[in-house]
């Protein structure tokens, strides 16, 4: 008899697990026909530190919601070309209407703004509040105290666009300058080094961006004409609210501020923390927020 119980117990824990296993089988097929039928959503990031937070976290809103998203972290005007192919669904850090002007002008007929990320973005050159130059013109008599270089990032961005017709307007050339285009990591370096020495440097920022956090800085005077504060969007290709209803609904809710990105990005930069877990607190820390994105 007891025999007969201990088998009728493990036939029916067997029976019971084999359930288990194939109803966790049918749930990740479901999962998966989801994430299928509603398909794969394309990101563009730029290397700019104020574009991985947004893009990191539409990714995982998009995911939360049953899309397979893919991040394609690759330069500006590529992502550019490639939302006009249809070969990149969203980029989350377009500068308009002033520093992408040019480049809107290019693709304006092929794009469209699905949303606002925030505005007001300043951008320019920008000098420490320790050295006694405040303008541009100021920093034409003193070529030779900045070692004649204006350091920039690096060459395609409206940033560097702008800075050429800054030389050129206002002949830094004939004063002594140059623009040094580099990658935003080697920009900043160089511009650290000389902060933390209290040397004399001017580049390129904007802002959101940690720089500003860490550092006491100005934007030199009689750059305006050049340089002019932005709102920041998030673009997609013509077309899109069809091929992708959903995704093009919560992404046209989107926004951000200034200081909830400038505070992710330093904390990425001090404690080295991914962009992926700071995505994920803020989208815990934002859920009434998020909810409202997805319509719920």
């Amino acid at each position: 008899m007891k025999k007969f119980l201990l088998l009728f117990i493990s036939l029916t824990l067997l029976t019971l697990a084999a359930c288990g296993n194939a109803e966790e089988e049918d749930n990740a097929a479901n999962e998966g026909a989801a994430n299928e039928e509603k398909g794969t959503i394309v990101l563009g990031q730029t290397p700019w530190s104020s574009t991985a937070p947004p893009t990191q976290i539409a990714k995982q809103i998009l995911e939360e919601q049953g899309y397979k998203v893919e991040v394609e972290s690759v330069s500006q005007p590529i992502i550019w070309e490639g939302m006009r192919n249809k070969e990149i669904d969203f980029f989350m850090d377009a500068w308009l209407p002033y520093t992408e002007a040019a480049r809107w002008e290019e693709f304006k007929d092929d794009l469209v703004k699905v949303a606002t990320s925030y505005e007001n973005a300043n951008l320019g050159w920008v000098v420490p509040s320790y050295v006694e130059e405040n303008s541009i013109e100021d920093l034409k008599e003193n070529a030779e105290k900045y070692d004649g270089e204006v350091v920039t990032i690096a060459e395609g961005a409206g940033l560097v666009e702008i800075s050429k017709e800054l030389m050129a307007g206002e002949n830094m050339e004939e004063h002594g300058f140059e623009l040094t285009p580099s990658s935003e990591g080697a920009m900043l370096s160089i511009a650290q080094d000389k902060i933390d020495n209290e040397e004399p440097v001017v580049f390129t920022a904007w802002r959101p961006h940690s720089v500003f956090a860490r550092n006491d800085l100005k934007f030199l005077e009689g750059q305006e004409d050049y340089f002019k504060a932005d709102n920041v969007y998030v673009l997609s290709y013509k077309g899109i609210e069809e091929e992708h209803p959903e995704a093009y609904e919560i992404l046209s809710n989107w926004s951000i501020s200034i200081d909830e990105l400038e505070a992710m990005i330093s904390e990425n930069e001090e404690n080295n923390t991914p962009f992926e877990d700071l995505a994920a607190e803020w989208i815990e820390e934002n859920r009434e927020k998020v909810d409202q994105m997805i319509g719920e």
